[in-house]
């Protein structure tokens, strides 16, 4: 059974730091890309940042220069490092885990991100 778990989140000052951690288990990984989204309340989920698995990157405008994706594919997890957080990221962070045909799709349950003073 396939298992994807999210860790890392909490409760920062804005131009603080975190590291989230996305865990995959019961297959292999490897070619499959991962992704970061979050939800904010009231607002759509929005792809935050992407990997493929040999290693392109795709990051929303908002993020770009301050987030950083990267995976470890003999360990099946996916980092994301955000930098000089906002309070704008304030949000539920999931991770996604899709095969390359797009078919075969895994969500994490969330990591909560609040970013404030």
């Amino acid at each position: 059974q396939v298992q994807v778990v999210e860790s890392g989140g909490g409760l920062v000052q804005p131009g603080g730091s975190l590291r989230l951690s996305c865990a995959a288990s019961g297959s292999n990984f490897k070619f499959y890309n991962m992704g970061w989204y979050r939800q904010a309340p009231g607002k759509q989920r929005e792809l935050v940042a992407a990997i493929t698995s040999r290693g392109g990157t795709n990051y929303a405008n908002s993020v770009k220069g301050r987030f950083t994706v990267s995976r470890d594919s003999a360990k099946n997890t996916v980092y994301l490092q955000m930098n000089s957080l906002k309070p704008e990221d304030t949000a539920v962070y999931s991770c996604n885990i899709v095969s390359a045909t797009g078919y075969v799709s895994y969500w994490g349950q969330g990591t909560q991100v609040t970013v404030s003073s």
